[in-house]
């Protein structure tokens, strides 16, 4: 199969905001160096977060054995001061943003030129291709790539070349950033959400594109699941005031679910009206979940379906509780959309 490259390969900055990744960043790191992009073209930008398990050092012990290696550091720790690090070092044409718990496959670099190329798109990125470690690692592999699990935000079952609202890690043209700014330095999650709006409401396109292919490491526990989607919940709150014209009806579902419930208990521990009031929120969402795992399972693999009905109530019930708790803490700040990190031409912030 002939491969599609430009006549000019443009320069590529590959960035990667990681923290404590020692048990994965030297697969995502080799599958960056194993692209068959040219490497007199691509250069690999890795922001470190003082990590203290390891990574820091797995990242110089490839540094010495390729030129095109660098490594930054990322005093905020977090994952948007990391994205910015990288991008006022990077000097590649093209940005092309990679996670360490992601292995991309061989041809992403390329894939993420060619459809910037080809769409004139100012984003482009893959389907979210979830994995898993262990039983439950599998089964949240398997319900993140499910509309009852994550809502209906197409990257993360899409196998379709389509206009989307925003798409897994992402690839921009350089100058987009000129435009834009950096990423929101305050968002601890959802930086990439209020990006995209941010991109979005000035004009810009976000394509997916099926043939930009990368495998994500899922969550593997219950606890390390339910304070991911909590944070994401909690942060959601934050790009909803920066960007009010975003919102819409479905994302206060899961806080309208996490508030009823804990209404109706508190009402059963008083009433007989309460406890019935407790049946009417719970029973409808346990027969849909149960619904939804039989046929998330049927169609992915009967091994998981023993655990697919405590993945979704994380899912739903962390982001929920996130979201009430945001909206809580940011209840005075919705005339408030500071946050964003300058970005001028020449690399400084």
């Amino acid at each position: 199969m002939k491969r599609e490259m430009p006549d000019h390969a443009p320069s590529v900055s590959v960035i990667m905001p990681v923290r404590q990744e020692a048990s994965s960043i030297s697969r995502s790191l080799e599958a960056v160096l194993a692209q068959d992009y040219p490497k007199d073209q691509l250069e690999i930008v890795v922001a470190d977060g003082r990590s203290t398990d390891g990574t820091r050092e797995i990242v110089r012990a490839l540094q010495q054995r390729h030129a095109n290696f660098v490594l930054v550091d990322n005093p905020g720790l977090i994952v948007s001061t990391g994205l910015n690090a990288a991008l006022c070092r990077a000097r590649g044409e093209i940005i092309v943003r990679v996670d360490g718990h992601t292995e991309i496959a061989p041809d992403y670099v390329r894939q993420c030129v060619a459809a910037l190329g080809r769409s004139g798109a100012d984003n482009v990125g893959g389907r979210m291709r979830a994995t898993g470690i262990g039983a439950f690692g599998e089964a949240v592999a398997v319900g993140t790539s499910s509309l009852f699990g994550v809502g209906n935000a197409r990257f993360h079952y899409s196998e379709n070349e389509e206009w989307v609202d925003t798409v897994y890690m992402g690839a921009w043209r350089r100058e987009v950033f000129t435009r834009l700014g950096l990423f929101d330095e305050e968002l601890v999650r959802d930086q990439d959400d209020e990006f995209n709006y941010r991109l979005s409401e000035r004009g810009g396109r976000i394509l997916l594109s099926p043939a930009i292919r990368s495998r994500y490491t899922a969550r593997s526990t219950p606890p390390s699941l339910w304070r991911q989607y909590f944070q994401y919940g909690y942060w959601k709150v934050r790009v909803m005031q920066k960007h009010p014209r975003q919102m819409r009806i479905r994302q206060f579902i899961p806080a309208a679910f996490v508030i009823s419930c804990v209404l109706a208990v508190v009402a059963s521990l008083v009433s007989r009206a309460g406890i019935a009031l407790l049946a009417l929120v719970l029973v409808p969402y346990i027969i849909a979940n149960v619904v939804a795992s039989i046929v998330v399972a049927r169609r992915r693999g009967w091994q998981c379906l023993s655990r697919l009905p405590m993945v979704f109530a994380i899912l739903h019930s962390a982001y929920g509780a996130g979201f009430v708790t945001g909206f809580i803490r940011f209840s005075t700040r919705w005339r408030d959309r500071r946050g964003l990190a300058p970005y001028s031409s020449d690399g400084a912030a």
